[in-house]
């Protein structure tokens, strides 16, 4: 099997989704990790869009964006998770071409500025949520979008509804709980081992304190982490 290394941000969603792959599909891989504010000349060389994910090959080959490298990590190691029909796979593709918006909406009371700001940004995720909750009617009985085989739709969204599940936890949104298949989705991807790159209460913590250094409206709300016991 080929030797793949993915850069990444501790806590990137865009990297957690090709990572996600890797692990459904039990691929040796090392995660390395590297600073935003501080990106090493290496990984500048080998990145054209200076951003995370990047996949590099033996060594020698480098692939970037998520979707672009999820794709290729399809087709070259088993087990394949899109499916075999090409309907399906046009709409699995089109329903990941929609994760940016889908994140967008449902993440991004996480930058707010204001109380008011974050007033807009969450009255922005039940019109999210009501499009993947009527495309799960559509697809089938779960508990993934697919039905009961999971795929890479399922790995695209999974970062994206685990920040929300974060979110949550920090200030009440209660909004999943009107979406009852788009719940049960999220359940079972929060509990899919591969959906985590840490111990999940490890994540949470990092994921909690890079949103209360943001100093956005929502930093208020998450405690600074207490200093150990001497």
């Amino acid at each position: 099997m080929a030797k793949y290394m993915l850069v990444s941000f501790k806590t990137c969603p865009w990297v957690q989704r090709s990572a996600i792959i890797l692990r459904e599909k039990n691929a040796p891989f090392e995660l390395r990790h590297i600073e935003s504010d501080n990106r090493p000349d290496w990984f500048l060389a080998i990145s054209p869009h200076k951003k995370v994910p990047v996949l590099t090959i033996d060594d020698k080959v480098t692939l970037f964006e998520s979707n672009a490298i999820n794709e290729y990590l399809d087709e070259q190691v088993s087990p394949q998770l899109h499916p075999a029909d090409p309907i399906q796979r046009a709409i699995n593709r089109a329903w990941t071409d929609y994760v940016p918006t889908f994140a967008s909406a449902v993440t991004g009371c996480a930058y707010a500025a204001t109380e008011a700001d974050y007033t807009k940004a969450i009255a922005k995720i039940p019109d999210a949520f009501d499009r993947l909750e009527k495309a799960l009617e559509k697809q089938g009985s779960g508990p993934f979008f697919n039905g009961a085989k999971y795929s890479l739709v399922d790995s695209a969204y999974a970062p994206f509804l685990q920040r929300y599940v974060f979110l949550n936890r920090i200030k009440k949104l209660g909004v999943m709980e009107k979406y009852p298949r788009l719940k049960a989705w999220c359940d079972a991807l929060m509990a899919r081992p591969s959906t985590h790159s840490f111990p999940e209460a490890e994540f949470e913590a990092m994921y909690r304190e890079g949103l209360r250094k943001r100093g956005s409206y929502l930093s208020q709300f998450v405690e600074a982490p207490r200093a150990a016991a001497e």
